[in-house]
């Protein structure tokens, strides 16, 4: 697998754009805020979705829309979740209907998604008088634009394309994502486009996202809510010429470690850029019965405040570890337990078989200081593993989301 540029727009057939059209009043006119991207033929089409029970009208929309298998586009907003408001369902299908007004397209054909503010009407005017403007900057080099267009509270761009092998013909995979806040396993305020030039089956498509987006975006945690408005979508047009992917041999393992590279990627991006964080934490959970139980315990070391809080702090409280892998109801022996933080300035075990153990508090400091920390864990019971990767909790995050609405 080889990284290369071009984001969404790097696999064949596919065009980008994003454009500033003033969904939220008081956007900078420097702000994109509208996304569109479209393939020059039909997709095999898949996306996964938020568990929450509460979800936002364009994910209802898009789940309509998908349920051929089928897709050309992508149409997505930031400024507005289009979310628990008046007119939602309606809303959601009037962009899709500027979308394929502006394309030659049927909105059918289009994945709609929208993030920002909940509870408030979006002005769909302001999209529909955007769409042909968009539809006019799409182009092979839009992906970056696309990318800035769906940011929230994102300090960085979420991109990443790759290219591949598949029987002697190259393949390429490229995607945007955006997510800050709101984010928990099941997902977050998180969407995600991934466009293909591979040729699959859209039910293998769709097996291969589920199963990726389970130990990939489903393994991140920011802050313990999970948003309304998550949807990833995958669209692959076949372009490559690949020999069609409709059984589940070596072709489809292939493409399923090129999801999971790009997917991978993106989870991390993510956690790394959660709302006033100021560094990446990764739990690794080795040594388990199980994937499922290291999973869980992972997710509850990421998830908990109190580890979260500690790592801003560049304070090695090892015991809040161990206690929130207690409360996960996972099945573990606390005696048997190493527990050892690492990052680029060096590694420390701090626990071993479930005791202190003594440490150099200044270099314990000096690791827990850098950009990424990893909490390793070795429950010595088993050969499965599972890693999760939240952030840090620190007083940016409360002054992001005390005043978000207003």
């Amino acid at each position: 697998m080889n990284e290369i540029s071009g984001g969404v727009c790097a696999a064949r057939g596919f065009q980008a754009a994003g454009v500033h059209c003033g969904v939220k009043a008081s956007s900078s006119p420097d702000k994109n805020d509208l996304a569109l991207i479209l393939s020059e033929r039909e997709c095999a089409a898949a996306a996964v979705y938020t568990l929450n029970r509460v979800k936002s009208a364009p994910v209802y929309v898009t789940m309509d829309h998908l349920e051929d298998g089928t897709a050309w586009g992508v149409v997505a907003n930031s400024g507005n979740a289009n979310a628990c408001c008046p007119l939602s369902h309606e809303n959601a299908q009037a962009m899709c209907a500027a979308a394929a007004q502006a394309t030659g397209r049927q909105p059918e054909d289009f994945v709609v998604a929208s993030t920002g503010v909940i509870g408030k009407t979006i002005n769909i005017g302001v999209i529909q008088a955007g769409m042909p403007k968009a539809a006019a900057a799409l182009g092979r080099d839009g992906s970056d634009s696309a990318a800035n267009a769906i940011m929230t509270t994102d300090t960085a761009k979420k991109e990443i394309a790759i290219s591949f092998e598949l029987g002697g013909k190259e393949v390429r995979m490229g995607a945007i994502a955006k997510g800050s806040g709101m984010i928990h396993p099941n997902m977050g305020t998180m969407l995600a486009f991934i466009t293909t030039d591979c040729a699959i089956t859209h039910e293998l498509l769709s097996d291969a996202l589920h199963q990726v987006a389970a130990r990939t975006f489903n393994r991140v945690t920011v802050d313990g809510d999970t948003s309304t408005n998550d949807t990833c979508a995958v669209l692959a047009n076949g372009l490559a010429g690949n020999t069609l992917i409709e059984w589940k041999d070596g072709d489809y393992e292939i493409f399923v470690a090129a999801l999971d590279h790009v997917c991978r990627y993106l989870a991390r991006s993510i956690a790394a850029d959660g709302e006033g964080c100021t560094k990446l934490i990764t739990c690794l959970m080795s040594g388990a019965r199980s994937e499922e139980s290291a999973e869980r315990l992972a997710k509850s070391v990421v998830g908990s405040s109190l580890v979260k809080a500690a790592m801003f702090g560049a304070d090695a409280n090892w015991g809040r570890v161990l206690c929130a892998m207690g409360y996960s109801k996972a099945p573990f022996r606390p005696e048997h337990v190493d527990v050892t933080f690492r990052s680029a300035a060096g590694e420390l075990l701090v626990c071993k078989q479930g005791e202190a153990v003594d440490f150099d508090e200044a270099k314990a400091k000096e690791v827990l200081s850098q950009k990424e920390v990893i909490i390793a864990v070795d429950l010595h019971e088993g050969e499965d593993s599972a890693e999760c990767w939240g952030c840090d909790l620190t007083y940016d995050y409360v002054k992001i989301n005390g005043d978000y609405r207003t």
